[in-house]
């Protein structure tokens, strides 16, 4: 193994709060100091690469804050990387509002820059008015009050997410349906009851499989109550603190700022999106929506509707029935441990690269840590954190450790997930083949110079793209059969991973409404700040979910994107319709084939933020992205 220069960041062994608290002031204080020194004039170098470093020294604070904040199991050290985000926050805050800088940055002559530091330029430039300099002193001063307040409360409002682990107790007779693992894991207590919680590897299987109609609503109705009542009022601060500063800065709204930059363009675009899917999807998800009820009604005569304590259910007896495949049968195939490691063998054979266990200091026993080479080169490391505990960040997301720059450090990424130790779901293995396309997007494009267009780096309506793109690998038997196994060793069989496809294809229409009233959700909700947030999340719901809303619960008190996608949460499907189009550049019947895979990894993965994401897909694909292959995708019938 051919080493590089740079040697990767290293965790501490012990004290893990004087680690975090060192390593993120540290960091805040030298960007702090290069901005005196910008500002101050008469350096060697230029100002725009003093700026460059500031970023970095940013980027590496608020990413230590960032991942030990949501998964460190000490609450002391999560306490105090909440802090150093705050910290964090507080200073990007400033320096934003600096006029004083901004005049130096503005001076620097974009005629004596390359492509790639007017780029930098330009998009600074932009941020800095986008935070408000150009604002009079009073506006200022209270532009950073807000910006201070909201990631107090975007804090609280993610914590106390990560805080609500509700539960129900069940008679042991009532697991009936649930896999054989499933129920072991589950024994009574002390009562004679069996526990089960609304973490996902509890909530999932138990939605899917239990027969007991009335325990799934009971799980559900708790589901659907995390985090509340706390954080409807601190929902409602926080969309009315993102509204003030909005209109200060003399838009409209909380979309129309936050749109700006996205590839959408504008606030008022977004519901035109919304719309526009929802109208696409709603003849195939009204079909599919009637197959369940029809399955439904044989079983509950009286039933006039289906709604969440049904929806998966059904559509897996759908699946099993009409389709011929049996979850609890397919899940035999996917052995966690076999299920990671056939995970970096094929990404590794597809983007060229090589994934080299590493015995290193890490936050918990659990995580499973990697050093990424290309060729012999180490281009950074990876770390696995896939099993929930209490404490910890309990949806899937890929977090950075350190940012990536060229000849400076390696980039160094977090895959945090909740997934069970034993059997997976086959749900599961496509979120963990979505969830780590984030995080070999963030070390391929590791190798930038400026910080700006380091790891995932482009518009935010575009950062999912790759990652669904990737879910494709996760469908296709050639690459299923390296190792998905059962306990014998015997492959899974190409006829059943063919039904899984087809079954597949079931519920896409009534699954594209759900995910536009989450986008409603987030738009809406932002827009006009209502005085009710049940109310309005209910309205949407009847206007664009096809499955009925459950009384008395409040999904959005746990609808963690609100915090951190505000009021663009509808980029997930913008980015599903982008990722179905580069897919079509992709032999489906020869998924290694590396040399479009290595296309798309140097002209997509690698180029991080370096252009516009609709020039990094033009790029790739040889024109502009169109609907074309969404389109037919939703409308083909499952099958």
């Amino acid at each position: 193994m051919t080493d590089s220069n740079l040697s990767p960041l290293t965790l501490p062994e012990s004290d893990a709060e004087a680690w975090v608290a060192d390593r993120t002031d540290t960091e805040l204080a030298r960007a702090a100091e290069l901005v005196a020194t910008i500002k101050a004039g008469g350096h060697e170098g230029s100002a725009l690469e003093l700026w460059n470093d500031v970023n970095i020294a940013l980027g590496n604070a608020f990413a230590v804050a960032s991942l030990m904040s949501n998964v460190h199991p000490d609450e002391a050290v999560r306490n105090r990387a909440e802090a150093a985000e705050q910290a964090a926050s507080k200073l990007l805050t400033e320096i934003g509002l600096d006029r004083e800088l901004y005049e130096v940055l503005d001076a620097v002559d974009p005629q004596g820059l390359d492509d790639a530091g007017r780029r930098v330029l330009t998009l600074t430039l932009r941020d800095f008015r986008r935070a408000g300099v150009d604002q009079d002193d009073d506006v200022r001063a209270r532009l950073k009050e807000l910006s201070e307040r909201q990631t107090e409360v975007g804090q609280e409002f993610s914590k106390n997410i990560r805080n609500s682990v509700l539960t129900i107790s069940l008679d042991p007779g009532r697991l009936d349906g649930l896999p054989a693992d499933y129920v072991e894991a589950h024994a009574p207590g002390d009562d004679g009851q069996v526990t089960i919680t609304t973490e996902y590897p509890d909530y999932v299987p138990f939605m899917t499989f239990a027969t007991d109609r009335d325990a799934r609503a009971a799980l559900l109705h708790e589901f659907r109550n995390r985090a509340w009542p706390e954080n409807d009022g601190v929902l409602e601060e926080l969309l009315t603190l993102r509204a003030e500063q909005a209109r200060l800065l003399g838009y409209a709204d909380w979309p129309s700022y936050d749109a700006e930059v996205k590839m959408i363009g504008k606030g008022s675009a977004i519901p035109e999106f919304i719309d526009r899917i929802a109208d696409a999807a709603e003849a195939p998800g009204r079909r599919d929506v009637a197959v369940l009820l029809a399955r439904l009604q044989q079983d509950h005569p009286d039933a006039t509707a289906v709604d969440g304590r049904d929806g998966s259910f059904y559509a897996e007896v759908i699946r099993r029935e009409n389709f011929d495949v049996d979850a609890q049968l397919v899940r035999t195939y996917f052995d966690f441990q076999k299920v990671r490691a056939g995970l970096l063998d094929v990404t590794g054979r597809l983007f060229g690269i090589e994934y080299v266990p590493v015995d290193v200091p890490v936050w918990h026993e659990d995580v499973a840590t990697y050093d990424v080479l290309r060729d012999g080169e180490r281009l950074g490391r990876i770390h696995l954190d896939l099993h929930p505990r209490p404490g910890k960040y309990s949806h899937a997301a890929q977090f950075d450790l350190v940012p990536g720059i060229r000849g400076r450090q390696l980039p160094q990424g977090v895959l945090v997930c909740n997934f069970s130790k034993q059997l997976m779901e086959h749900d599961h293995v496509v979120t963990l083949f979505h969830e780590f396309g984030h995080l070999v997007h963030h070390v391929l494009a590791g190798g930038h110079d400026w910080a700006r267009f380091s790891g995932v780096a482009t518009e935010w309506d575009f950062v999912e793209a790759p990652s669904q793109m990737l879910e494709e690998w996760a469908w296709d038997h050639d690459v299923l059969k390296t190792f998905a196994t059962d306990a014998s060793g015997a492959p899974i069989p190409a006829e059943l991973v063919a039904k899984m496809r087809a079954a597949n294809e079931f519920g896409k229409g009534y699954y594209a409404r759900t995910q536009m009233f989450y986008a409603a959700t987030s738009y809406y909700l932002h827009q006009r700040v209502p005085a009710d947030l049940t109310a309005l999340m209910v309205e949407l719901q009847a206007k664009y979910d096809l499955f009925g809303y459950v009384p008395d619960t409040h999904f959005h008190t746990s609808f963690g994107h609100l915090h951190g996608y505000g009021s663009g949460y509808y980029t997930y499907m913008w980015s599903l319709v982008i990722a179905k189009d580069l897919f079509s550049a992709f032999d489906p019947d020869d998924m290694f084939d590396t040399t479009v895979a290595h296309r798309y990894r140097d002209r997509i993965l690698a180029a991080g933020g370096s252009k516009d994401a609709a020039d990094l897909v033009a790029d790739f694909l040889g024109r502009p992205y169109h609907f074309d292959a969404f389109e037919a995708w939703l409308q083909r019938p499952p099958g």
